[in-house]
């Protein structure tokens, strides 16, 4: 039985905060999509990099869902090679979910922006409060 959607991505969160790329890589789609402000890609290499290079931790604040989609509004810190952190940016990330795996993240600048993408709205705000990392 695959892994419902909300909790497929709740446990991708909780691997990219973990920084553990190999549970990153099981929990996502052999051709993720990973994408945001400059563009995407596919892949598992380019995950594994993705992971490597932003340094991010991004904590779901609030999740909206319907299907296979799932928006999850984010508190999100990168942490620059010599570990200094930036405030936190309140971000929103689309994920597609596909036979209990993430198929795609695509990040956006804000939640409205994210639920439009999606062709949700906050009436789909999920009942399952995200569970810390």
């Amino acid at each position: 039985m695959a892994t419902p959607p909300v909790d497929a991505v709740l446990a991708w969160h909780a691997a990219l905060n973990a920084s553990d790329a190999d549970r990153l890589l099981r929990l996502s789609t052999d051709d993720v999509e990973v994408g945001g402000p400059r563009g995407s890609g596919h892949g598992a290499d380019l995950l594994r990099d993705w992971l490597a290079r932003a340094r991010v931790q991004m904590e779901p604040l609030r999740i909206f869902a319907s299907g296979d989609v799932v928006v999850v509004e984010q508190s999100a810190r990168w942490a620059s090679p010599d570990g200094q952190e930036t405030d936190p940016q309140t971000v929103a990330s689309v994920c597609r979910v596909q036979d209990g795996r993430v198929a795609s993240v695509l990040r956006y600048p804000d939640l409205p922006s994210a639920l439009q993408a999606a062709g949700l709205s906050v009436s789909d705000e999920s009942a399952s409060a995200p569970s810390p990392s």
